[in-house]
């Protein structure tokens, strides 16, 4: 039954473009009301899942939470503004979201490194800055200090490269895209998106300075849209602190969590709905639409797909279903996977990708678990000092919005309350910004920074540790043992085994005051270095907006007060080129990871956040000194100092992590077999879910990068099998799994919930994967299941 027919998909293409040529004729009408073009923009997305198996996932510090599977690829999303510019060297900045836990410094200097080799120095640490969204819930080991490498056993090469290629190839996508275009700003609030899980810390800042805020954690989204001169809308970019814990620590499908899916669900609404409507003769007449995931994402599938559906829905498509058997495994290649996957560059039309990024802000203690921390034993609430339950901070777990429901549908709900609110606000962007383009950067050593105090006191920061409450972990995932948050004393059992790693001095004991030391990791160098020291501070603008920065976590109230102290010295220091319309943001876990930052008096309580600000009380005062000597530089357009320069660990690391020796099939069984099918004659409805095991190989074999492990396939009248969902939608889960710990036998789930828009039609599960032979080569498969039925 199955047709692969080239001259089918170029009539196609062909069609394809006429369709869009017709289409594009009303875009100028539709950007004429935009405004003239201030910038060079452009947007770029790649892929950087990385190891789906056997890698400890970054943010938990669960060693038991290790990969093994995806529900939604990782992408590095990125933007490029330029000032217009005949040779193409006028000033620019970039910007990289990243599906991941933090950046990281390693993978920062690779990327560079790559870029000036590439474009010379047209990019480089001063106008490049790359964020994570803090995604607990994607691979670890690509870090360069000791103590983010434990649970991993080590460097992991695979998510490093992942990650590093990626990005490269994200930002130039980006530069191939730049072209003339606008930038429109917008604001709005994300209501029941975000609580505080340290409240008691929170309370402990100035009442006076609580009393300017409505609420405890920020609520607002700030969002910029691209628009392409010709292309018209190509991109949305928002920054909005929310942690990327919906997913809890047991989950081992590798996810952007909840502002993953926000990305996802708003790039299919924009390919659904908004792009058609700008090919739409008639576009009042359409209505706006949210259905995420939805299966009809582009003019070319629709004409494609629908057409063709409508002379099989005449047939018995029961009687067509039960005729086609599952194909057994047989040989592929990797672009295959590539070319089948549904959102394919060799599927789509030509033009500019529309990217959707979901920053991340100052979310240290922010938590999507809104409902709030409970005992696991009683039901009741935690302790609202220290989160625990009878004493033990083991049982004190934050609740998502869906409970009792799954950790899924929680992490659905709060990525769709961000979605939600950034389309709005992406479809009623209306202020437009002017201007230059700007950037200052430089390195701090935070490990001896002297700081003057605004009371005119002299103070210093300290080299790197945490404290007890580090290990007690937060509501969002709990540590183990005895620790419990809010204790500023320790005990001495704990103080003997971080002292044997090593003993902090006298000195830092007195500079981490009141912070008991659980480990000195700023003073720990075997085998080389357990925590930062030298760290990138950066300031971008592109006209009336501001990004800061920041290579940590900062707290909802450090974080406000930075953003003020900021735009404070932008207006004092501009000389009129800045005002209260100058719109200041907070890019965290930008450059490189510190952990956490909180303020004086959060740092006193010593919750999780305080326990974890590593270089001491002052750290945030040391930062906010640093930011306005940026933001002075940045308004007098005059240099700043390069700083120390941060070290380049990536020689020194070690990694632990087995490789695959060798994948096997049972006798008789080929790689891409079904081990268990779809029923025989089944049928299924929206909401019901289809699931099929096959025999494969582990997926660190090969990342399946930009291509996909699962394939959801729709049979049209000319027999041709169409993509329609891929281990990048919502609807699909992929997992994977060993027969026994250490065998070579494994196995491949691919589950399929039927959303609402599947069209009645013959599907079938297709996977593509990889096996290595004992010490020898990497070779690909696929292999489909039987057809099935999806009703109405």
């Amino acid at each position: 039954m199955e047709k692969c027919s080239v001259p089918m998909r170029c009539r196609r293409s062909y069609i394809l473009v006429l369709l869009i040529f017709v289409g594009t004729a009303l875009v100028p009408q539709l950007v004429s009301a935009t405004g003239p073009s201030d910038y060079l923009i452009g947007v770029g997305s790649y892929d950087i899942t990385g190891p789906a198996a056997d890698v400890n996932m970054m943010g938990y510090a669960n060693p038991t939470q290790n990969a093994a599977g995806i529900h939604i690829r990782l992408r590095a999303r990125v933007f490029i503004v330029a000032e217009p510019s005949t040779n193409m060297d006028g000033n620019r900045v970039v910007f990289v979201n990243l599906d991941a836990c933090m950046a990281s410094m390693a993978v920062t200097l690779r990327v560079l490194s790559r870029l000036k080799e590439r474009y010379g120095n047209l990019y480089t640490e001063k106008n490049v800055a790359i964020s994570g969204t803090h995604t607990h819930s994607g691979p670890g080991g690509f870090l360069q200090y000791v103590l983010y490498l434990v649970t991993s056993i080590g460097f992991v090469r695979q998510s490093f490269d992942a990650l590093a290629d990626g990005i490269e190839l994200a930002i130039v996508q980006a530069h191939d895209n730049l072209r003339p275009g606008s930038i429109y700003f917008n604001k709005g609030e994300v209501l029941g998106a975000n609580i505080n899980r340290s409240p008691s810390a929170y309370l402990n800042n100035p009442p006076d300075e609580r009393a300017k805020y409505k609420y405890d954690v920020d609520k607002d989204m700030s969002l910029l849209k691209f628009v392409d001169a010709e292309w018209g809308p190509i991109g949305s970019f928002s920054w909005f602190p929310v942690h990327g814990t919906s997913m809890n620590r047991t989950n081992q499908l590798i996810s952007g969590d909840n502002k993953g899916a926000a990305a996802r669900f708003m790039e299919d609404w924009f390919e659904t709905n908004e792009k058609d409507s700008l090919q739409s003769e008639n576009m009042e007449s359409l209505k706006h639409s949210k259905n995420y995931g939805a299966v009809k994402r582009s003019l070319r599938r629709r004409s494609s797909i629908l057409g063709n559906l409508r002379e099989v829905a005449g047939m018995n498509i029961k009687e067509i279903a039960a005729q086609i058997r599952a194909s057994g495994g047989h040989a592929s290649t990797r672009l295959a996977s590539i070319v089948s996957r549904v959102r394919s560059k060799f599927a789509n039309p030509s033009g500019p990708p529309f990217v959707a990024a979901f920053c991340q802000s100052n979310v240290g203690d922010t938590s999507p678990n809104t409902q709030g921390a409970f005992c696991l034993d009683s039901g009741l609430r935690c302790d609202f000092n220290h989160s625990t339950c009878n004493g033990k901070n083991e049982l004190c777990v934050g609740r998502g919005p869906a409970y009792p429901e799954d950790h899924f549908k929680s992490t659905r709900i709060i990525a769709e309350k961000q979605s939600d609110v950034a389309i709005d606000l992406f479809q009623a962007a209306k202020e437009q910004l002017h201007g230059k383009i700007a950037y200052k950067q430089t390195y701090v050593d935070m490990t001896n920074l002297s700081v003057k105090l605004s009371s005119g006191e002299e103070v210093t920061t300290c080299p790197a540790a945490v404290g007890f409450s580090f290990a007690a972990g937060t509501t969002d995932g709990p540590g183990a043992f005895d620790f419990t948050q809010g204790d500023d004393q320790g005990n001495m059992f704990w103080r003997l085994v971080g002292g044997a790693l090593h003993k902090p001095g006298s000195k830092q004991i007195d500079c981490q005051y009141p912070k008991p030391v659980l480990i000195d990791t700023g003073e720990m160098v075997t085998p080389y270095d357990w925590a930062p020291s030298v760290l990138p501070i950066q300031i971008l603008r592109i006209g009336q907006f501001i990004i800061l920065s920041v290579p940590g976590e900062m707290t909802t109230m450090a974080g406000r007060r930075l953003r003020q102290a900021v735009k404070d010295t932008l207006v004092k220091k501009g000389n009129g080129q800045f005002n209260a319309d100058t719109r200041v943001v907070i890019a965290g876990l930008a450059g490189d990871y510190s952990q956490y930052i909180a303020t004086y008096e959060e740092y006193e309580i010593q919750r999780y956040e305080g326990a974890s600000t590593l270089f001491g009380p002052h750290t945030l005062e040391g930062y906010i000194q640093e930011f306005k000597k940026l933001a002075t530089a940045l308004a007098q357009e005059i240099e700043v100092a390069p700083g120390p320069s941060p070290p380049n660990l990536l020689d020194k690391q070690l990694g632990f992590l087995p490789g695959i020796v060798a994948d096997r099939t049972p006798l008789g069984v080929a790689f891409g077999d079904c081990a268990e099918d779809v029923p025989t004659n089944s049928s299924y409805r929206a909401g019901e879910t289809v699931s099929v095991i096959f025999h494969t190989g582990c997926p660190r074999n090969d990342l399946l990068t930009e291509g996909t492990y699962a394939l959801i396939e729709l049979l049209d009248s000319t027999g041709t099998w169409q993509s329609m969902h891929d281990d990048d939608d919502w609807s699909v889960k992929f997992s994977w799994s060993r027969h026994l710990k250490y065998s070579t036998y494994s196995f491949a789930q691919v589950e399929w919930t039927v959303p609402e828009t599947a069209p009645e039609g013959v599907y079938r599960i297709r996977h593509f994967g990889a096996y290595k032979h004992f010490l020898g080569s990497v070779k690909h498969f696929t292999g489909t299941s039987s057809a099935f039925v999806v009703t109405k």
